[in-house]
């Protein structure tokens, strides 16, 4: 019951700072202990021990814990002792000496005793609060080193102490020969060597199994007698209506008039009709555009004029020469305008007619450089241009009569291959007429053979049965008159 009482408050003395090192000094209050095993790291973290230090520290001052004396068991400077060290006080000097003995054990032992508690936590106590972890701790120690000394009824006591779910669950995980035998042992054998750990705790705990499995079933049956907390519901606040004065029903308001909206004015048609000034600038640049296709086309109908030859006139043929008509020159071809239609607007701006300026400046310096060459001497392409054109026309006319030849032999020889099988199978038809004719002769004649002996054989039926017919008369008539003479020679012999 000492344990029960002292360990989880003893267990969490202000030793070191949790949470300074590493997991274990969060979660495993007992390495914040002193003890024979931690005793050379404890002066480096706390220091030495303050005036503040409980009265404690001189209960174990004894000859079996001198080393306790420079240990830093005190709280903190402006922390108050926890209440379980004036607990601890009032006890017995065997009770205290009890309970150091066992905290002393938990931290010799703490490698083995943190790898039992990890392991349970992480399979079976996953929904076990981690502040009852050195609860578990222990009385891991107490099953594994204290059970010969203390006797299962002294231990069974002390589990039974505690929260039955809690006991229920570890002792059923720490005391599982599957888990005994198997990676606790390994585990263990890691520490220590493997014969003295089968030889001093995993045998010892294997023959303690069948009385803690009776501490466990006991432990399973209190844990479904107990009855469920009963949830006591909670009383639901029910709203009271305020006692306010009922409002007077308020009055329906007189409709308002509908105003009287004046007549709107008419859309104008100018809104859905373009203007009258964008027509007149389409207008201009339609005309605009017709004066410069009759001025290019007079200057196409006169860009020869130049190169053309003159014989020098003769003396008093003024008025021949003026009747003279000049010789006809081959024209060029015109330049073509795409014009763009009607419906689409086209405003031009400054760029577009410095465009067509610069379009038609190089389309005059283009003729000009033709004519130039024309006066050097250079010949007229038309000509050539007309020749090339023939060929073109010539060539295209030819492949057009090859391929229409091509076509009509294709098609031709399509018809021969559908007459030929048309041929084929007149052919094929007439064969098969024949043979039929054949086979049908041949079936009448055999047909006609066949009723001929049939014939034959009836006939020789028929006269084979009159030839009976015969027989038998002639037979009867033999018969009768052999029967009369018997009956004429019948009386007489009687006689």
């Amino acid at each position: 019951m000492l344990i029960s009482v002292f360990a989880p408050s003893l267990l969490s003395l202000p030793g070191r700072p949790c949470g300074t090192d590493s997991w274990e000094a969060t979660h495993c209050p007992l390495s914040c202990l002193p003890g024979e095993a931690a005793l050379t790291a404890l002066p480096q973290r706390t220091g030495a021990p303050t005036p503040h230090s409980c009265s404690l520290f001189s209960a174990l001052q004894g000859p079996r814990y001198p080393h306790l004396e420079s240990t830093a068991l005190s709280p903190g400077p402006g922390q108050w002792p926890p209440p379980s060290l004036f607990l601890f006080q009032t006890l017995s000097p065997q009770k205290q000496a009890f309970i150091l003995e066992v905290l002393s054990g938990c931290l010799e032992y703490r490698k083995l005793l943190t790898i039992v508690v990890d392991a349970f936590y992480m399979r079976d106590g996953q929904l076990c609060l981690w502040s009852d972890y050195n609860l578990f701790q222990v009385i891991c120690y107490l099953a594994t080193f204290q059970l010969e000394e203390l006797g299962f009824q002294l231990f069974s006591n002390i589990v039974k102490s505690q929260p039955a779910d809690k006991m229920h669950k570890f002792l059923r995980f720490f005391f599982n020969p599957l888990n005994l035998c198997s990676w606790i042992k390994d585990e263990w054998s890691l520490i220590y060597e493997m014969a003295h750990v089968k030889e001093n705790w995993t045998d010892p705990l294997m023959r303690w199994q069948p009385e803690v499995q009776e501490l466990i079933d006991q432990l399973e049956r209190v844990l479904t007698n107990q009855l469920p907390l009963s949830k006591t519901k909670a009383k639901v606040t029910e709203p009271k209506q305020f006692n306010l004065t009922v409002p007077r029903p308020r009055a329906i308001p007189m409709p308002e008039p509908v105003p009287v909206v004046a007549k709107p004015r008419p859309v104008p048609r100018a809104t859905y009709q373009s203007p009258q000034e964008q027509q007149v600038l389409e207008l201009t640049k339609r005309r605009n555009r017709l004066k410069a296709e009759e001025l290019l086309l007079r200057a196409n109908l006169g860009e020869m004029r130049c190169a053309m030859p003159r014989k020098a006139p003769a003396q008093g043929s003024k008025k021949a020469l003026r009747l003279q008509s000049p010789p006809r020159i081959c024209k060029t071809l015109q330049l073509l305008f795409c014009r763009p239609s009607d419906d689409i607007p086209i405003k031009l701006n400054t760029a577009a007619i410095l465009r067509e300026g610069a379009l038609y400046q190089r389309q005059v310096e283009k003729e000009l450089q033709r004519v130039d060459k024309l006066v050097d001497g250079a010949r007229d392409l038309s000509e050539f241009l007309e020749w090339q054109r023939k060929m073109q026309a010539k060539d295209y006319q030819e492949q057009r009569t090859a391929s229409e030849c091509r076509r009509l032999q294709g098609k031709l020889s399509h018809e021969e291959a559908v007459l030929a099988r048309q041929r084929l199978l007149q052919e094929n038809k007439q064969k098969a007429d024949r043979k039929k004719e054949e086979q049908m002769a041949e079936l009448t004649q055999q047909c006609a053979a066949r009723r001929l002996q049939e014939e034959r054989s009836m006939k020789e039926l028929v006269e084979q049965v009159m030839e009976g017919h015969r027989n038998t008369q002639v037979a009867q008539m033999k018969l009768l008159k052999r029967r009369q003479q018997a009956a004429f020679l019948t009386p007489k012999s009687r006689r």
